[in-house]
């Protein structure tokens, strides 16, 4: 692994000047005589179905960029891979052969020294100190990571066909892989994945349940006895699902590194599964993305609630109802609560795809004319639920409280969002979409 100038210790947020990136929920700014990094602001914004930044939480900023820190330091010890081994000797139900290919390779290195990351951070707020290990005296929404070159792959044109041309990634040794990678413990009801499956015929399924390593039908909120992983595309202008054998030629790497970066998703996957085990959250799935450096390979974005989908239980008028613990509980509110927009949502969606205009300039222009309907305001008792989620999880990174008090208060949480929707006419909807 090639190695930078050395980070910085110390940074003056007010000499940062304006963001290089704006992003729907995180900024980038360069940092001032240190090109080798960046620094990472956590938004409070929220977006959700491409729409972009379209509500905000409060707090949310601090507690997922805390989060994001806490994460990353605990992939850089290998305590965490000792725990994450331990666990996976534990399951039975991976079967030897699988258990043992997933355990021989990266999770050897990082039970030594530790997994590469590209994190180097978070700023305190006050001294702008870069507290690598360990929480900040003052936590702040900005982390430093080192910077990798980011390639978008250009379109060109086949006979009259377009296809995106991935030949660089084959000519270069540091950038970030151009692929999410997306592991599952279960599906659920809200999965992409499931959305899929549940379009094809039957020969089809068949076919989609081995590609996934399945063993049986695909279902909603059955959680698997092996996680199960898929990838899309990163840098073309809309992601898409792709098969290993394009993700490989896709991604610019040796079979052995493509193998790595599989491994070290499903292990980090892991490592915070965890993490939210401890509280009574269950995980069903996250995303990654990596970076290669030469021979080394590295996690690297973002790791927080949006990153994740974690949820628990509460018992609702005799039956389970599923509480989402991250941007899930945003897409049912606004399915449920505001169906209108919704529906209007999704007919821009088509009328973007026939016409092959930009989703977000057929929505903009539809709305101007009254067509789909404007985007509505969040009801503020339902982000302060949303709001009161990120903080309890946040206490458990920190160790505010332990970790009875904590599943105490999610619990409650949870109960209190059931009965806002209760209050609203929609609880048995709720439950249709999320009960068990």
């Amino acid at each position: 692994m090639s190695y930078p100038a050395p980070a910085p210790t110390r940074l003056d947020l007010s000499q940062l000047g304006e963001p290089v990136y704006l992003g729907s929920v995180q900024h980038l700014y360069a940092v001032p005589d240190h090109p080798s990094y960046i620094v990472c602001e956590t938004t409070p914004a929220g977006s959700v179905f491409d729409v972009g930044s379209i509500f905000s939480i409060a707090g949310n900023d601090l507690n997922r960029a805390i989060f994001r820190h806490a994460m990353y330091s605990r992939l850089t010890q290998p305590a965490t891979w000792m725990r994450v081994q331990a666990a996976l000797e534990k399951a039975d139900s991976l079967g030897v052969t699988w258990r043992d290919q997933l355990m021989d390779g990266p999770l050897q290195n990082m039970l030594e020294s530790g997994a590469h990351t590209h994190h180097v951070g978070m700023l305190d707020g006050e001294t702008g100190e870069v507290v690598t290990q360990g929480m900040p005296t003052t936590p702040s929404c900005y982390n430093i990571v080192r910077r990798f070159p980011v390639m978008k792959p250009p379109q060109r044109n086949v006979m009259g066909n377009f296809v995106f041309d991935y030949a660089q990634f084959h000519q270069s040794d540091t950038y970030v892989v151009p692929l999410e990678y997306i592991v599952r413990f279960g599906v659920t009801s809200g999965s992409s994945v499931l959305r899929k499956y549940e379009g094809l015929s039957e020969k089809e399924r068949r076919a989609f349940e081995q590609e996934l390593g399945l063993t049986g039908p695909m279902q909603a909120w059955q959680m698997l006895d092996r996680p199960i992983y898929d990838l899309t595309s990163k840098y073309e202008p809309e992601d898409r699902a792709v098969s290993k054998q394009e993700a490989l030629l896709m991604s610019g790497l040796s079979t052995q590194h493509f193998t790595d970066t599989i491994k070290m998703a499903l292990l980090g996957a892991w490592a915070v599964r965890d993490l939210l085990d401890e509280i009574g959250l269950q995980l069903w799935d996250l995303k990654w993305e990596f970076a290669v450096d030469r021979e080394a390979l590295l996690f690297v974005d973002t790791i927080d609630a949006d990153s994740f989908r974690a949820t628990s239980t509460v018992p609702v008028d005799g039956r389970n109802l599923i509480i989402h613990y991250n941007k899930q509980a945003m897409r049912d509110y606004y399915r449920l609560v505001c169906a209108d927009w919704y529906a209007g949502i999704n007919a821009a969606k088509a009328e973007a795809q026939k016409t092959g205009t930009a989703f977000k300039q057929v929505l903009k222009e539809g709305q101007a004319t009254g067509l789909y309907p404007a985007t509505p305001e969040v009801d503020t008792n339902f982000l302060d639920l949303q709001s009161r989620k990120t903080a309890l999880i946040k206490a458990h990174v920190l160790g505010e409280k332990d970790a009875a008090a904590i599943r105490a208060g999610l619990q409650e949480t949870g109960l209190a969002e059931a009965e806002f929707y209760r209050e609203h006419g929609l609880l048995e909807d709720l439950l249709k979409l999320n009960g068990m």
